[in-house]
C-alpha cells in the first residue's frame, strides 16, 4: 500500500504559524510519532515543536546553539542541549530518534546526517524557507534557502520514503515561501499516517 501524498506545486494558499505557534504542519504529522517516541527538535530556538511532542507525551531533546531561548524551556520535562550546530562537533552519531522536527532552518552539509539519526520506523518533520523567498523579506541569502524540489530529493538521497512534500507560497502571519516534507524510514505502520 503506497500511502505518499506528494504534490509538487500548492496553487492554494498554505498557512504559517506566527513566533511561537507551532507549525501547522508539524502539528499535523505530530501524531504519527510511535507513542512515547524519542523526538529531537533540531534547531528548536525556543521549544515551540519540543513544547508541542512533550505535551503528546514523547520523550525529547531540543537542540540550539542559543542557550537564552534553550533555558525557556527549563521545568518542561523536555532535555536541552546547546551545540553549534554548523560547525560544533556532531555529537548525535550513536543516537537514534523517532521523530527529527526541523522548522526555519537549513545547513546543507549536515542535512544527510540529520537523516540518519532516524530510528527505524522514524518520521521526518521538515519545514523551511525555499527559493523565491527574497521576495518576501529574511531569509534571502541562497544558502538558507532550499532549491526547487531539494527536500524532497534529500529524503530520497538519505534513504527515507517520502509521505507529503509541498512546495508554495504562505500568506500569514507573514509572507513566505517554503517547502515542507514528510518522511520516513522503513520498515513503518502505515496505520499511523491514514490518508485523509
Amino acid at each position: 500500500m503506497t500511502i505518499a501524498a506528494v504534490s509538487e506545486c500548492h496553487t492554494e494558499p498554505m498557512s504559517r504559524a506566527g513566533p511561537g505557534v507551532p507549525s501547522r504542519w508539524i502539528a499535523r504529522w505530530l501524531p504519527a510519532v510511535r507513542p512515547g517516541g524519542r523526538v529531537l527538535d533540531f534547531a528548536s530556538g525556543t521549544g515551540r515543536h519540543a513544547r508541542l511532542a512533550r505535551e503528546a507525551g514523547h520523550e525529547v531533546l531540543a537542540v540550539d546553539r542559543d542557550t537564552t531561548a534553550l533555558a525557556s524551556l527549563e521545568g518542561t520535562g523536555i532535555e536541552t542541549r546547546s551545540e553549534d550546530l554548523e560547525h560544533g562537533r556532531w555529537s548525535f552519531a550513536a543516537e537514534r530518534f523517532d521523530a527529527i522536527v526541523v522548522a526555519n532552518y537549513l545547513f546543507r552539509p549536515r542535512l544527510d546526517l540529520l537523516a540518519t539519526l532516524l530510528a527505524p520506523g522514524g518520521i521526518w518533520l521538515y519545514e523551511t524557507f525555499a527559493d523565491g523567498n527574497a521576495r518576501y523579506g529574511r531569509p534571502s541569502n541562497p544558502a538558507f534557502l532550499l532549491r526547487q524540489g531539494e527536500l524532497a530529493r534529500a529524503t530520497g538521497r538519505a534513504g527515507l520514503h517520502l509521505l507529503a512534500f509541498e512546495d508554495g507560497f504562505l500568506p500569514a502571519p507573514r509572507p513566505a515561501r517554503v517547502q515542507r516534507a514528510v518522511a520516513v524510514r522503513w520498515p513503518f505502520d502505515p496505520e499511523r499516517v491514514p490518508l485523509a
